[in-house]
């Protein structure tokens, strides 16, 4: 699937960035990853605690690459309904809904990076 197809997939959600990454690519709105295109052409859409029920009621399996190591790696994706590529506007409301999970993710990591930053003193300056 060609980047102007997702684009015009996600048309009815909102504008979507598409960057290629490990065969397939990231779908990207408001600077942040909601979503994947594995390298067999597959639609992922992020899940947390907020929206997973929606895909085990659907029974979709989760995103799990293997790795070099020979074992999957489960990432907090899962795959998009068959039915949303034909919908526009339930795909709208499964990607706002998976929107909304990266950006509490995206918020998680910001509140974690900076509590562990730290706190950088600045010296005093030599008097001249």
């Amino acid at each position: 699937m060609d980047p102007d197809h997702l684009r015009d997939l996600f048309a009815n959600f909102r504008p979507v960035t598409v960057r290629r990454m490990f065969g397939g690519a990231g779908i990207y709105a408001d600077g942040v990853m909601f979503a994947l295109l594995s390298s067999g052409g597959t639609i992922y859409l992020r899940v947390d605690d907020g929206n997973e029920q929606d895909f085990v009621r659907e029974n979709l399996p989760s995103f799990a690459p293997l790795m070099k190591s020979g074992k999957h790696a489960v990432m907090p994706y899962r795959q998009m309904p068959d039915r949303l590529y034909d919908d526009p506007e339930e795909l709208a409301q499964w990607a706002q809904r998976a929107l909304a999970a990266a950006q509490r993710k995206a918020v998680t990591k910001a509140k974690v990076k900076s509590e562990r930053q730290p706190v950088r003193r600045r010296r005093p300056q030599a008097r001249r």
